[in-house]
Parts: structure tokens; C-alpha cells; sequence
């Protein structure tokens, strides 16, 4: 059995370099939000993000600390506390260029990644006014029918870096994920996957018919770091629930700029961030 060996979450990061095209996961499949503030710390910039399919707190507070210059997502808001307003002051300012898509095309773009096609076809958005602000997304006929029957082909998104926080690894640097395949397709379509986890599993999952049908394969993940309440303020499926007074008091005080800046300061713990 091979071992792998975990490194630290500042050198994790260190391999999300400046420019990716980084996918990231919704705050319900395991949100990173320990290497979301290293890497802010880090001071990363011009990261184009990619919500799988939406996202809340983790863009947010990426878009607010200057680390991104493009979104493609389905959403970026904070749920049942109100708009992302770091999000929605970048948008309106257009100095994020954002990216309009729905969760089944870009979870579409990504399993033609996946395959390792250029695109997959999708039918449910057709008619919508969205199709008319994405020239990259093609209307053509179905070449199975005889005539008639359009059919829209929504191009392969290809990562450079999938990042995302899962409850545990094993010995041997697999990935449980349990239920959420999403967070397979991700790895699958990156070009590097980087992971951060709860803790390490002492054995192999695939030794283990409870845990085997939920574990991503050591292969598809570049490097792994340990990080306890990895996903905090926000949620992990089967581990915590979400600090909602956290969520709440940061709806509140990022409403300002100066708010916001106050927080990261605070809560990320870099004096770079709020200057």
C-alpha cells in the first residue's frame, strides 16, 4: 500500500496560480473555506472562478478581497440572508465580469470535460433570453432527427484547478466524498485537483464496502492538506451544520465596503486584505 503525505495548506494554495480558471463547489458539496482565506491571504489575483453550479460566501468574500476577475455561475448570493454584496457591488461596477450560466450547463460543460469532448447538448434552456447573451453556446439542428428539432451544444469547461474541502482521506491520498458526485465530475474535467479534508482515514477506502462507492481515486487529486472545520462558516454534509449567526452578522457588515474590509481583517487575518 502506497502512502501519500499530506502538506500544509499555505503550500496547497500555492499551487492555484495566479489567472486559473478554478472550479469550486457549492457551500452544500464542501465549500474550501480554510484555503478560500489562504489563498487570500496569499494574495491571488485575476482568478477566473467557476461555481459548480452556484456559490455563496466563498465568492463573495474571493470577489470582495480582489482575487477574481470573472464568474461563470448559476448564483452568487447568501441564500436566505439577502444578495452577496461584495458580488452584486463587482457586477454592478463591472470590475468582475460576470458570466450568466445555469446549474445543468455548467454541470454540462463539465461532463463533456469529463468525456473529453468538445461539447454536450442540452435541451431545456432553448427559448430562454439567456442563449442570446452566450454566443459560445451553439444552436443547431439534431442530426439524429429529420428535421425541425433544435438542440443547443454547450462547450467543454476545463478547470485548471479544482479545488474543494470533503470529510476525509485515506492512507493512500483517495478522497471520500461520499453522495456528491459532482465533486468526481470536477476532479475529473480539472487539469489539477487539490483537496482539503477533516482528517486522514487510517486504511483504504476501497477496502471498505461502506466507504468504497463514495471515494474519488488518489489519481485524480494532485495534493491534499489537512484542514479541521475546513468548510467553516459554511457547512459539510455529514460533519456540521452551517454557523448561521456567522452568515447573518456577515450579511450585515459586508454591506459596505468599509464593512467588509473591517471582516477580512478580522476574520482572514491579513493586514494586505484590509488595507
Amino acid at each position: 500500500m502506497s502512502v501519500f503525505a499530506p502538506i500544509s495548506l499555505d503550500d496547497l494554495v500555492t499551487q492555484v496560480p495566479d489567472g486559473a480558471l478554478l472550479a469550486v463547489p457549492a457551500d452544500y458539496s464542501g465549500a474550501p473555506m480554510a484555503a478560500t482565506r489562504a489563498l487570500i491571504r496569499r494574495g491571488a489575483r485575476n482568478l477566473r472562478l467557476v461555481t459548480v453550479p452556484q456559490s455563496t460566501l466563498q465568492a463573495d468574500l474571493l470577489i470582495g478581497a480582489g482575487c477574481v476577475t470573472e464568474v461563470e455561475t448559476a448564483a452568487v448570493t447568501l441564500g436566505e440572508f439577502g444578495i452577496a454584496p461584495c458580488f452584486t457591488r463587482a457586477a454592478l461596477a463591472k470590475t468582475v465580469r460576470v458570466i450568466d450560466a445555469t446549474c445543468p450547463a455548467i454541470h454540462a460543460g463539465l461532463q463533456a470535460a469529463e468525456k473529453d469532448v468538445p461539447f454536450l447538448p442540452l435541451r431545456g434552456i432553448l427559448g430562454s433570453d439567456l442563449v442570446k447573451h452566450r454566443p459560445d453556446w451553439k444552436t443547431v439542428d439534431n442530426p439524429m432527427a429529420a428535421s425541425g428539432d433544435p438542440i443547443l451544444l454547450i462547450p467543454a469547461i476545463r478547470p485548471d484547478v479544482a479545488l474543494f474541502h470533503a470529510p476525509m482521506a485515506d492512507r493512500e491520498g483517495n478522497v471520500w466524498i461520499g453522495r456528491r458526485r459532482e465533486l468526481a465530475t470536477i476532479a475529473h474535467a480539472s487539469r489539477t485537483t487539490l483537496v482539503t479534508v477533516e482528517r486522514i482515514h487510517d486504511g483504504s477506502f476501497f477496502d471498505d464496502e461502506r466507504l468504497a462507492a463514495g471515494a474519488l481515486p488518489a489519481f485524480y487529486i494532485q495534493a491534499i492538506a489537512i484542514a479541521e472545520r475546513g468548510a467553516a462558516p459554511v457547512g459539510l454534509f455529514g460533519e456540521y451544520e452551517p454557523d448561521l449567526d456567522h452568515l447573518r452578522a456577515y450579511a450585515r457588515e459586508a454591506r459596505t465596503e468599509a464593512g467588509f474590509r473591517a471582516y477580512l481583517a478580522r476574520e482572514v487575518g491579513t493586514a494586505k486584505a484590509a488595507a
